[in-house]
């Protein structure tokens, strides 16, 4: 996509506040809408990959507890734990969830499409420039006093 050119000084007196929060926008709806493809939404991908990274390790309270931070919708995260398991898609033994072979074949399908996503976010901006607007967007957090550690 051509991206209309400005002078660096224009660039200079725009509202980061306004530019940060439209990129989230954009970003995360696209996500959400790559997400929808399979009946997803955000709190279900959060879940999927957090029990499929360390099986065997989540309990439904102590992965509640993990994604809270990451929720600013009120989540009912029980709900999205309990429409997993219903589907088929986790499993729930001695309080611990697994994914299951249709989960997890799931999960895959939602990252192939969230990667196709990510690489037309991508398409233009190299590496460093990539590396410098996210330190650019940590320092501005840190200097307000924001958590600018990686999630």
């Amino acid at each position: 996509m051509i991206m209309k050119e400005y002078a660096r000084e224009e660039l200079a007196a725009q509202p980061i506040g306004y530019w940060s929060s439209e990129a989230g926008r954009v970003v995360v709806g696209r996500i959400r809408a790559e997400l929808a493809v399979e009946q997803l939404t955000q709190p279900h991908w959060w879940t999927l990959n957090h029990v499929a990274g360390a099986p065997g390790t989540w309990s439904r309270a102590r992965l509640a507890d993990r994604l809270a931070p990451f929720d600013d919708l009120g989540i009912d995260f029980e709900g999205v734990f309990d429409d997993l398991v219903t589907r088929g898609w986790m499993t729930e033994e001695a309080g611990v969830l697994s994914l299951t072979e249709i989960g997890e074949a799931g999960r895959l399908r939602a990252q192939a499409r969230n990667a196709q996503a990510h690489e037309q976010m991508h398409e233009g901006v190299g590496t460093d420039e990539y590396v410098a607007a996210l330190n650019v967007l940590r320092r501005v957090i840190a200097n307000l006093g924001g958590n600018s550690d990686l999630p």
